[in-house]
């Protein structure tokens, strides 16, 4: 049996997989803050809710009860999947009715659960580690904009931010080839602090943000006014949340691979639960919708640490952070390069774990081969040329440019076509030998 991590090994840890899903907890509420032209105090206070919102979430996940929680060492955060409608929706109506649909959603999300649970029948292996397999592809555009220095940043693709991000893989890769014990658990983090001292040294890191942050905060439910109900609204939201349940199903199906366990139907659909309740939350503090974040999977594979304590302290990481302003803006200054560097690995590491699992399905087998083939092109394809949707309806539109939804989607439906026309063939080949 495995000698326990001390308290001080588990709370860096922790600090490990709170850096790496960062980027996406921050970036989400700055994007929805700009594009409704919120000031900075109300931005400010989207991203501490956020995160005070994301580490409950995890802890209602980690430690689970009879009807909540996986139980399994996942992170959650806010999906980005809900970035456009959201703003679609608080443009043509107001915040109020964006929380008011979220809460809504979620609420669909813990009902719906069970269904859900009892259709994962359509997810066999070629399906599960084609979703996964799509899952780590299609983040990778993610990563490599974030290498780039950021989409949007005015140096976009300078050699500055491509040396950063090499040196923050580089390190990663050697500390994981030659270090032992905890120190090669913690790659990444030696990663990104290797690589923002390098670009504190280049003068790329700027301290302003954590001066101007607020010591103390605390979320304040419906920060934003009383909720507000439009059906429109409402069934936007609970389209995003069916996409997320798609998407988090992939996610623990792939934690499964990297714990070495077989994921049952009752953690998926307790899992769902806890996101379901997850977002009810998020749109009580004015927050988001939450799923299972993908790059923390890369990361559990890439140190082989399984165990739900460090998740555990990820969590309570979260809420201190979301509590305490200025020791979350502390987070803030790693660079998007930096942060590129590493995703690129995680990012990997769960496309990796998808064809682990593609590994062990036939291909030789009648429609296996088109079910991942198709699968992997129409998901790859949708999320590095999105704009091939733009000229269908918005709400359409919106759900199409996920990779994640178009694979997984092509992926159940030729599953089911194919196993219908396996069984056609097979029943009409007995009935031949039968004559």
């Amino acid at each position: 049996m495995a000698k326990p991590l001390a308290p001080g090994k588990v709370a860096a840890l922790g600090l490990q997989h709170v850096l790496a899903m960062y980027a996406g907890a921050v970036v989400v509420p700055l994007i929805i803050g700009g594009a409704l032209g919120l000031t900075e105090k109300q931005i400010a206070y989207l991203i501490a809710a956020d995160l005070f919102t994301c580490g409950l979430a995890t802890l209602l996940q980690v430690i689970g009860s009879r009807w909540f929680g996986s139980r399994l060492p996942v992170v959650l955060g806010c999906t980005f999947t809900a970035v456009g409608p959201m703003i679609v929706i608080g443009s043509e109506y107001n915040l109020a009715t964006v929380y008011g649909a979220i809460i809504v959603s979620g609420l669909f999300v813990v009902l719906a659960a069970p269904l859900y649970g009892k259709l994962l029948r359509f997810f066999p292996t070629v399906v599960t580690g084609s979703v996964v397999t799509i899952i780590g592809l299609s983040l990778i555009p993610v990563a490599m904009n974030n290498v780039a220095g950021g989409q949007g940043a005015a140096d976009f693709g300078a050699p500055r931010n491509l040396l950063l991000a090499l040196l923050t893989l580089v390190v990663i890769l050697l500390v994981s080839r030659f270090a032992r014990g905890f120190l090669r658990a913690v790659a990444v983090l030696v990663g990104l602090a290797a690589g923002t001292g390098a670009a504190y040294a280049m003068d790329m890191v700027s301290f302003g943000g954590v001066a101007e942050a607020s010591l103390v905060n605390v979320p304040t439910p419906f920060y934003f006014g009383a909720p507000e109900f439009s059906l429109v609204a409402i069934g936007t939201m609970i389209l995003v949340n069916i996409v997320s349940m798609v998407e988090s199903t992939g996610v623990y199906l792939a934690v499964g691979k990297a714990t070495d366990q077989k994921v049952e139907q009752r953690q998926i659909v307790n899992g769902l639960r806890s996101e379901g309740a997850a977002i009810m939350l998020g749109g009580v503090l004015n927050a988001f919708p939450y799923t299972a974040f993908s790059q923390n999977v890369g990361l559990i594979q890439l140190t082989k640490v399984k165990t739900r304590n460090v998740i555990f302290a990820a969590g309570g990481i979260m809420v201190l952070l979301g509590l305490l302003p200025k020791l979350a803006a502390l987070t803030t200054v790693i660079p998007n390069a930096v942060l590129g560097g590493a995703m690129i690995v995680m990012f990997g590491s769960v496309a990796a774990a998808g064809m682990n699992i593609l590994s062990e399905v036939d291909l030789r087998k009648e429609g296996n081969l088109m079910i991942v083939a198709c699968s992997l092109a129409v998901g790859l394809g949708s999320a590095t040329v999105p704009s091939m949707f733009a000229q269908l309806p918005t709400e359409v539109s919106m759900l199409m440019q996920s990779g994640i939804v178009t694979g997984s989607i092509t992926a159940i439906v030729l599953n089911l076509v194919m196993t219908r026309r396996r069984e056609s063939a097979a029943a009409f080949q007995e009935a031949g030998e039968a004559s």
